[in-house]
């Protein structure tokens, strides 16, 4: 009675197509060392490779790579998307990376640890985490 339908499970691993339309996309100049800043929310992780100076040569984030909803802000995730950047950066010639992280995410040592795995070496990890000084002011007392 008609065709059976196969369902299939949306696993943590990321989109294929996104994975190879992001990976073609190289850059065709040559950086030797740079600068990776990594920020790591609750939702997302986003990882922005620069050269010395600070300007973007490449980024790439959970949300880019295919992962949607709470699966974005996991560590497999930041894991996959610093595994492509990695790619991408060693066909320009990077050796070493200076490493700016951002946030309190879950994400922050996984994507370190892949960067470090793939041969790139990180020779300084700054925290540039935002913190307030004084937070927000508190509310007035109700009136009744």
């Amino acid at each position: 009675m008609g065709k059976k339908r196969i369902i299939k499970k949306a696993g943590a691993s990321a989109d294929q197509g996104l994975k190879e339309r992001s990976a073609s996309k190289i850059p065709k100049r040559k950086i030797v060392s740079g600068i990776l800043n990594l920020q790591s929310t609750y939702n997302n992780t986003i990882i922005t490779i620069s050269d010395e100076k600070g300007n973007t040569v490449m980024w790439g984030s959970s949300g880019s790579l295919g992962f949607k909803g709470t699966k974005k802000s996991t560590p497999f995730a930041a894991s996959k998307v610093a595994e492509l950047l990695c790619e991408k950066a060693k066909n320009m010639g990077l050796k070493s990376v200076h490493v700016i992280l951002r946030g309190v995410g879950s994400g922050r040592e996984s994507a370190i640890r892949t960067f470090i795995s793939k041969g790139i070496e990180v020779l300084s990890i700054q925290d540039k985490t935002p913190v307030p000084h004084n937070g927000p002011k508190p509310k007035k007392p109700r009136r009744v």
